[in-house]
C-alpha cells in the first residue's frame, strides 16, 4: 500500500505533504521522517466546521467548546503522498502532455533499502522478508520495536506480505533548507508569529464562546431565582395572613385585659388623681406665668404690672378620711397620665398627637443611647420646631420633667443632668410612648 503521509520519527506528528514536513523541520529542527500508510485525519466539527487533524485535536476542541459531533472526511482527502515535487516546464507539458505521462510511467521501481541488521532480527523472529522489509521501510528504520509495532498495527493489510517498491529517486530524508542562517531565522520567526496569531484568534473565539455560555447560565440562574422568589412570596403570603389573624386576636385579648385592669385601678386612683391634677394645673399656670415674663424680658417689653397679674390661689388640700388606702402614683403612671391628658386635650388633631409622641420618643431614645452626649440632654424651649411638636401641647413638657429634665437659665432650656439619668425611668418612658403610639384605644377611657 502506498504511503499517504509523512511521519516525524522524533515527535510522531503526521504530515500531509513534503512542504508541511519542511515547515515542521524548520520549526522543530526534527530531521527523521518516514513514509507512513496512516492517513492524516480530517475530522470536521458539525457545529463550527473546524477541521481537526487528529483525535487529540478533536478531544481538545470538545473540551474547549463542548462540541462533540464530528464528520470523518479522511477518506475523501486521502491521496498517495508525493515525496518529490517534480519541476516540469509548463510550456513543454502543454505542448507534449503524452511525453510527460510516459516519463512518469517508465520510472523504475526498486525495493527500498532498509537496515540489514534489523531485517535479519525480524526474519529470525519468524516474519517474512517482504513483511519485515515493509515494516522497516514504513517505520523509517527507527528500530526493532517500531517495526514490530508497525506489523502489529497493519497485520490485516491486504498487501502486508508484498515487497514494497519505491521509485529509484525516492529518498525519505528531512528536507534541508537552502536558506542562509539569517533567512532561516526570519522564516522561523515568521512561522512562530503566524502560529501565535492563530493561537490568539482561537483563544479569542473560545473566549467569546465561553462568554456566551456564561451569559446563558446567568440567565438560567436569574430565572430560577425569580421562580424561587415567586414561590417564597406565595408561601410567605399565606403565612402572613395567619400571623395577622393571630396578632389581631391577641391584641383584642390584651385590650380586654388592659380595660379590666384599668377599670379596677381607676376606682382607687381617681380621687388621688384629681388632687394631683389640681396641683399640677397650678404648677403649670405658675410656670406659664414665669415663661411669659421671661419672653417679655427677652423681647425687651416692660414687666407686667403686679395688679394685672392674676394671683394664683393657694392649693387647698382637703383632708378626708378614706377607708381605702391610696398608693402614691409611680413615675410610669405619672407619665402615662401626661400622655393621656395630651391626647384628650388634642383629640381633634390625631396626627399632631402622634407626631408629639414620636418626638418625645426620639428625645428619650437619644438620651438612653447616648447618656454622655450633652446635646441630647439639653432642649431649647424657644425652638420653633420643639414648640410646634411638643411645647405647645399640654402635657408634653410635663412628660419630659417626669423623665428627669429640669428648667435652667430662667426657663430657657430643659436640661437633664448626667448624674440624674435613671435608665429604668427612661425605659419606662419609652415603653409608655411605644404603647401610646401603637395602641389605637390609648386615652379613650
Amino acid at each position: 500500500m502506498a504511503g499517504v503521509s509523512l511521519k516525524c520519527g522524533d515527535c510522531g506528528a503526521l504530515l500531509r505533504t513534503v512542504e508541511e514536513a519542511q515547515e515542521h523541520a524548520e520549526l522543530t529542527s526534527h530531521s527523521n521522517f518516514s513514509e507512513s500508510t496512516e492517513p492524516v485525519l480530517n475530522l470536521i466539527c458539525t457545529a463550527c466546521s473546524k477541521p481537526c487533524r487528529s483525535k487529540t485535536e478533536s478531544d481538545l476542541h470538545t473540551k474547549r467548546t463542548g462540541h462533540t459531533e464530528f464528520v470523518d472526511k479522511t477518506s475523501e482527502a486521502v491521496k498517495p503522498i508525493s515525496l518529490e515535487a517534480p519541476k516540469v516546464d509548463a510550456t513543454a507539458s502543454s505542448e507534449n502532455p503524452s511525453a510527460a505521462a510516459s516519463t512518469d510511467q517508465n520510472e523504475e521501481m526498486v525495493v527500498p533499502e532498509v537496515d540489514k541488521k534489523l531485517l535479519e532480527e525480524l526474519e529470525s523472529m519468524g516474519f517474512s522478508t517482504a513483511r519485515a522489509t515493509r515494516a522497516l521501510h514504513y517505520s523509517g528504520n527507527a528500530g526493532l520495536e517500531s517495526a514490530v509495532n508497525w506489523i502489529v498495527e497493519h497485520e490485516n493489510d491486504p498487501d502486508i506480505d508484498q515487497m514494497p517498491l519505491v521509485p529509484t529517486n525516492t529518498k525519505i530524508e528531512a528536507p534541508k533548507p537552502s536558506l542562509t542562517p539569517e533567512e532561516l531565522k526570519a522564516k522561523q520567526q515568521e512561522l512562530r508569529e503566524r502560529a501565535r496569531k492563530k493561537k490568539e484568534e482561537e483563544e479569542k473565539r473560545m473566549e467569546r464562546e465561553r462568554e456566551k455560555e456564561r451569559i446563558r447560565i446567568g440567565k438560567e440562574l436569574l430565572e430560577a431565582k425569580r421562580i424561587e422568589a415567586d414561590n417564597e412570596r406565595k408561601r410567605s403570603g399565606s403565612a402572613s395572613k395567619f400571623i395577622v389573624a393571630h396578632l389581631v386576636f391577641c391584641f383584642e385579648c390584651t385590650q380586654l385585659q388592659e380595660k379590666n385592669a384599668s377599670s379596677c385601678r381607676l376606682l382607687a386612683l381617681r380621687k388621688a388623681e384629681k388632687e394631683e391634677e389640681k396641683s399640677a394645673r397650678e404648677k403649670i399656670k405658675q410656670k406659664l406665668e414665669e415663661d411669659k415674663a421671661e419672653r417679655r424680658r427677652r423681647l425687651g417689653l416692660p414687666p407686667e404690672e403686679p395688679s394685672a397679674a392674676k394671683p394664683s390661689p393657694a392649693p387647698v388640700v382637703e383632708e378626708k378620711k378614706s377607708f381605702v388606702p391610696v398608693r402614691p402614683a409611680t413615675k410610669a403612671e405619672q407619665m402615662r397620665e401626661c400622655l393621656r391628658s395630651l391626647k384628650q386635650n388634642h383629640k381633634e388633631d390625631d396626627a399632631r398627637v402622634k407626631r408629639a409622641f414620636q418626638t418625645l420618643l426620639t428625645y428619650v431614645g437619644n438620651v438612653a443611647r447616648n447618656p454622655d452626649e450633652e446635646k441630647f440632654r439639653k432642649i431649647r424651649l424657644s425652638n420653633q420646631s420643639f414648640q410646634d411638636r411638643v411645647g405647645s401641647l399640654r402635657g408634653g413638657i410635663e412628660f419630659l420633667e417626669n423623665c428627669g429634665f429640669e428648667k435652667i437659665d430662667g426657663g430657657e432650656f430643659l436640661f437633664l443632668p448626667r448624674d440624674k439619668i435613671e435608665m429604668a425611668v427612661l425605659n419606662s418612658a419609652g415603653s409608655e410612648l411605644d404603647s401610646a403610639i401603637k395602641n389605637p384605644f390609648f386615652g379613650v377611657l
